[in-house]
């Protein structure tokens, strides 16, 4: 029987025997290692017919998460890790081999554009920037070394809409692998595995796990990448804790949900601001999928505005250097995510002193916008 996301995200395929013990939800198996009654039985671990042997290596409820994610990708395979940082990093070590080369969109999160620029570096794999937006300086970009081509679905902060055929179809006609960041979609808007993306990232900390209480990341796609960045994963030791996945597999199962009402919200929210004098600029996608546009909005403040004032009004929304739990929020891309940028590099992408990033919430759109409103009055100078 086929069935619906807002099915499947509450009912996921993944099971874990546990016995005689049939527990409605998937224990927490909190421990370090698995115990085993004879030598005999610890080496069948290696011969692939044991599930487990230490937590690093796998653990029934990482396990489940990142296959739960995974089934929402559509793909076939998927794994936690500690973070979305580094479920890109396994992600990339599994696509790129020393020696070889990243084209990568120059609109990227800050940590993203810091580990491609920097830490990549380390490892022996260079990276160029460019515009995705313009199909010849992403071809005019790929080289002889070249292996992959990486974007975001919707990027950070300003909300572009990655074309993921175009994207495709370029890496197809160069013979590259294509690795996705879906964090601000989520499989709830799209599903860029479906569109034939090999690797399909989140960091989990986000609307996965959507309660602002667990740093997590999932990466999903083709069984042999997801296999190698499995590896990657074990032997960087950047395994999840199994009660954090716990945790995020817990918030999962609301994320149609909480999608659903966050992006009704934005909308309202969006349209809402658009038309406030003192409001330069409301970046909103215009269409993300049918189901909606998602939950975040940036907004450029006038130059009337004082920032310290403004971000001192806010009342009961919370100043924060993330985004996408259920209460709504706002960070300063400046001075946060994108912090690590050099002003010309922020100043390329249009980050200015001035831009807020907005992740609304579950709460009542009215009161969204009368929050904002009201702090964007109390910033104003007097002329």
């Amino acid at each position: 029987m086929t069935k619906s996301f807002e099915t499947k995200v509450v009912h996921n395929k993944w099971k874990q025997e546990a016995g005689a013990i049939n527990s409605k939800t998937t224990p927490i198996y909190q421990t370090s290692v698995f115990s085993f009654q004879s030598l005999n039985e610890m080496e069948s671990y290696f011969d692939g017919e044991a599930p487990y042997l230490y937590s690093r290596n796998g653990n029934p409820n990482t396990d489940e998460l990142g296959q739960a994610v995974a089934e929402l990708e559509g793909a076939p395979s998927g794994i936690a890790t500690s973070s979305g940082m580094s479920a890109i990093l396994c992600g990339i070590l599994a696509a790129v081999g020393h020696g070889g080369h990243i084209v990568a969109a120059d609109d990227l999160y800050g940590g993203t554009f810091q580990l491609l620029t920097k830490e990549l570096k380390e490892f022996g794999i260079d990276v160029t920037l460019v515009s995705f937006d313009d199909p010849d300086a992403v071809e005019n970009a790929i080289g002889e070394r070249t292996e992959l081509l990486y974007s975001e679905s919707v990027t950070n902060p300003f909300l572009r809409v990655e074309n993921i055929k175009n994207l495709v179809d370029m890496a197809d006609r160069y013979q590259l692998k294509t690795m996705v960041d879906n964090t601000f979609a989520t499989p709830y808007l799209l599903q860029p595995f479906q569109e034939g993306v090999d690797l399909v990232v989140h960091s989990a900390t986000k609307y996965i796990g959507g309660h602002s209480d667990v740093s997590a990341g999932v990466l999903a796609g083709r069984n042999d990448l997801v296999e190698a960045a499995r590896g990657k994963a074990v032997a960087l030791g950047a395994n999840l804790s199994p009660f954090e996945a716990w945790l995020a597999h817990r918030g999962l199962k609301t994320l149609a949900l909480r999608m659903r009402q966050q992006a009704e919200n934005a909308d309202y929210v969006a349209e809402s601001l658009r038309n406030h004098a003192d409001i330069q600029h409301v970046y909103y996608p215009a269409y993300v999928s049918e189901k909606g546009n998602g939950a975040i909005i940036t907004i450029e403040l006038s130059e009337r505005c004082d920032m310290d004032a403004f971000f001192s009004s806010l009342g009961w929304i919370k100043i924060v250097p993330s985004l996408a739990g259920v209460e709504t929020t706002v960070s300063y891309p400046k001075g946060t995510s994108h912090r690590a940028l050099t002003e010309e590099q922020r100043q390329k992408i249009g980050i200015n002193a001035r831009v807020v990033r907005v992740s609304i919430g579950i709460e009542g759109a009215k009161d969204i916008v009368e929050q904002l409103t009201s702090a964007v009055e109390n910033s104003l100078s007097e002329e």
